[in-house]
């Protein structure tokens, strides 16, 4: 294994977080449990989820490791993953498939299982929100479901993508509870017909304050008993300066820059083991957060820059601990991997637009180099106002070849969240969680609610509504292709289809939103996301500034290719009939080879500044976007897009036959607003002008992943090419992209003989993994990617 880190402490914890392996601690769902057994009817549900948050910090194992400065797991130790029962109740197989699969898998006792199939199915099988939600969902929701048209996020897991404020730099939970309090004492039960539910949400919220408060004064005391029994006395100084920092944080507001990264942990800790939100808790703009601390300390004489960005090296270690909780079925195929998403923004620009980029700007991107750790997900915000240099040392680390950090668009940023009707001020605050999604950040819930597979709704509209693979009538009667006499004909039936499972997803969400606000409050993260306190109202049920509602879109290069190949080569060429090219998809070209090559090599492709095909991504993009954008959701907000994958591009594809661009049958989608691979023949230049057509700033976030060969990017002309390509494109307000720098051969010899490369991580969509974690179908997606060149 690579030995990465500043010092000995460092290397040897990231070596712990590395060699632990994934296990499943059944703590959460006993004590969790117990509390719900107790008192379930005879409290408001937002204090009994309180109540069993509070339970369950006030039982848990919590342990302080050798070296450590920061401190907290979400479950009983490192790579430790809670279950919640609550939210979905796993089959006793569940856990044995979680145990023997191959990939993303959880060290599962028969204990637990014993525990799982004896305590838990019987309390939460029907409880579970979600056995709530299926049960709630249409027959023609589930069919759709099933054969992959779309993807139901909180199926297995809670909303999510929602980040840190500067408030809780600011502001401890004692102060919370008052501001509580005060809201309490203002209650109108006389003209307020809402004021007992917001009287419940409010007791909750004061409860989680201090269920958060008692998780740290245990750990000020575990630290005080270490330092009683510690020989060494440098370790005893620190121990005895970390139990000084819990009983610091979080009751009260930080005052040192030790006590604010401490202060987030906690923080982080109890919205992530409140409910398993889809995406964990983000610290958002940390080096803005943390450089009053950091220049007020070192002014002091307490910290230097070594230090401090030891302090930085001991949080990313915590992040890395804490893999994505388990998940089984359509919901691992959708996000495979043991990242959970928490993403930190750095650079960008101030609340007052100047220049972000600051001294903890720079010790992160140290920080992120030494440790080359899969979580957090790092990222920079590149504005207009950013130094050259600042954007030249990250991409010094992006060409080193793992992944990261990507790069963001501030001004984009700022655009999208003004065009989507936010204040210049929260705009400026904001930036981007999960893989590339913006948010105003402290000010926002905004929740992703699945993906949508965009080239199946062609298959449909190819086949009458007949889904080929499933066997199923799932869609609308809107006609067979070879009845088409027109392209204008096959767009209207393509349109039609997505009309139809567009209302058909969002009907189901609309459900699925109602029973979260009514039966999965989150009072803890309601108390840090702005307003959900003045309103009385919960995060899950529209209590924050701004609540907006996210599908998804993937595939848009392959739809495009698609859609250009059946144009160009039926109706504007007559090369071949409808009726041969629908022949050739069912058999996967197996005898069609003519046709094949036509579609595949001899056809405008998206991706290579080719108004022909881009013109169609356009068309295809406005009415996703026009079908989505501005409907309401039920938590007094509005659906908007954006287009980006994880892992679901490789599930898509496998549930569709072969593409009429010449795609087999399963084999991945395009990735996020990539093109089809090995598609863009023309460069990257060629690859940013053709994304470039896409109207950004109307999403809340698109994805582009480049491949370059280490040799492109070589030297100071190769930095000053990729740095200048990022310009370029962020020129032309492209919303994010990111590179994978490393060569098809080495990728391919890592497939072949994984224990010779376990060190190899790769750019997958909006986050970075091992390349022995990927699945073999994305493992050759990777591989298949277009390698870029400026000549």
């Amino acid at each position: 294994m690579e030995e990465r880190g500043m010092n000995a402490r460092i290397r040897k914890l990231r070596r712990e977080s590395l060699e632990t392996l994934p296990r499943i601690d059944m703590e959460r769902a006993k004590y969790f449990t117990e509390t719900y057994r107790q008192y379930e009817g005879t409290v408001s549900i937002p204090e009994l989820r309180a109540l069993a948050l509070k339970n369950y910090f006030e039982k848990k194992t919590i342990e302080i490791g050798e070296g450590e400065l920061i401190v907290g797991e979400k479950g009983c130790g490192p790579q430790a993953s809670p279950t919640f029962p609550d939210l979905c109740c796993h089959t006793a197989e569940d856990l044995r498939v979680m145990n023997e699969r191959e990939l993303i898998s959880f060290r599962v006792t028969d204990e637990d299982i014993a525990f799982q199939q004896q305590d838990m199915l019987p309390y939460w099988e029907k409880r579970s929100i979600r056995h709530k939600i299926l049960s709630h969902m249409t027959p023609e929701w589930k069919a759709a479901y099933r054969a992959g048209i779309f993807t139901e996020f909180m199926e297995q897991r809670g909303p999510g993508h929602t980040v840190g404020s500067e408030n809780i730099y600011r502001k401890g939970f004692l102060e919370y509870k008052e501001d509580i309090g005060r809201e309490l004492e203002r209650l109108d039960y006389l003209n307020d017909p809402e004021a007992l539910d917001k009287e419940a949400e409010l007791k909750g919220m004061s409860i989680a304050c201090d269920a958060i408060i008692l998780l740290a004064s245990r750990y000020a005391q575990l630290a005080e008993k270490l330092a009683e029994e510690c020989g060494d006395e440098g370790r005893k100084a620190e121990l005895l300066q970390i139990a000084e920092n819990c009983r610091m944080v979080p009751a009260h507001r930080p005052a040192t820059y030790w006590q604010a990264i401490q202060m987030y942990w906690f923080v982080h800790l109890g919205v992530t083991t409140e409910l398993n939100p889809w995406d964990a808790y983000s610290p958002g703009r940390l080096d803005q957060h943390l450089i009053r601390f950091y220049r007020k300390d070192v002014e002091e004489g307490r910290l230097d820059a070594d230090k401090a960005k030891e302090l930085l090296e001991c949080l990313w270690i915590k992040f890395n601990n804490q893999p994505a909780p388990p998940k089984v079925g359509i919901t691992l195929k959708e996000s495979s991997t043991y990242t959970d998403f928490a993403n930190i923004n750095t650079g960008g620009i101030t609340p007052d637009g100047k220049d972000g980029v600051n001294e903890v700007s720079y010790l992160i991107l140290e920080c992120m180099d030494e440790m080359k750790l899969l979580q957090p997900s790092s990222n920079v915000q590149i504005s207009r106002k950013t130094p050259q240099d600042f954007l030249k040392k990250a991409c010094e680390i992006s060409r080193k070849g793992w992944g990261q950090p990507a790069f963001y668009n501030t001004e984009a940023i700022v655009q999208e969240l003004l065009n989507a009707g936010k204040s210049i001020e929260d705009a400026r605050k904001g930036g981007t969680s999960g893989c590339v999604e913006t948010g105003a950040f402290g000010n926002e819930a905004y929740i992703l609610t699945g993906y949508f597979n965009i080239p199946k709704i062609l298959e449909l509209a190819l086949f009458n509504g007949y889904d080929n693979m499933s066997g199923a009538q799932l869609g609308p009667q809107t006609g067979y292709g070879y009845e088409f006499t027109s392209y204008e004909e096959l767009w209207e039936a393509f349109c039609t289809q997505m009309r139809y499972f567009l209302d058909m997803k969002i009907r189901g969400n609309l459900v699925i939103e109602k029973i979260y606000a009514r039966e999965m409050p989150v009072p803890f993260l309601s108390v840090l996301t702005n307003d959900c306190i003045s309103r009385g109202k919960d995060y899950n049920a529209g209590g924050a500034r701004y609540n907006t509602s996210y599908i998804q879109g993937v595939g848009i290069g392959t739809i495009t290719d698609c859609l250009a190949a059946i144009k160009y080569n039926v109706f504007d060429h007559s090369r071949f009939s409808m009726k041969e090219l629908m022949d050739a998809l069912k058999n996967d070209f197996e005898g069609y080879g003519k046709i094949h090559n036509l579609v595949s090599n001899r056809t405008p492709k998206y991706g290579n500044d080719d108004a022909y095909a881009d013109s169609i991504m356009e068309e295809v993009f406005s009415f996703y976007y026009k079908s989505v954008t501005g409907r309401r959701n039920n938590r007094g907000g509005t659906y908007r897009i954006n287009m980006l994958p994880t892992t679901c591009h490789v599930y898509f594809g496998d549930v569709c036959l072969a593409g009429a661009n010449g795609r087999h049958a399963h084999k991945p989608l395009s990735e996020g607003i990539s093109p089809e691979k090995g598609a863009d023949t023309n460069g990257p230049t060629a690859v940013i002008k053709s994304c470039s057509k896409m109207d950004h700033l109307s999403t809340g976030g698109t994805l582009l992943n480049q491949k370059f060969t280490p040799s492109v990017l070589e030297g100071e002309e190769g930095l000053n090419q990729m740095a200048n390509l990022i310009r370029t494109y962020f020129n032309l307000d492209g919303h994010h992209i990111q590179f994978n720098v490393i060569d098809k051969q080495t990728l391919i010899k890592a497939q072949q003989n994984p224990e010779e490369y376990k060190d190899l991580i790769v750019r997958v969509a909006g986050y970075s993994d091992h390349f022995r974690n990927l699945s073999k179908a994305l493992q050759d997606e990777i591989i298949e990617r277009t390698e870029q060149s400026f000549s």
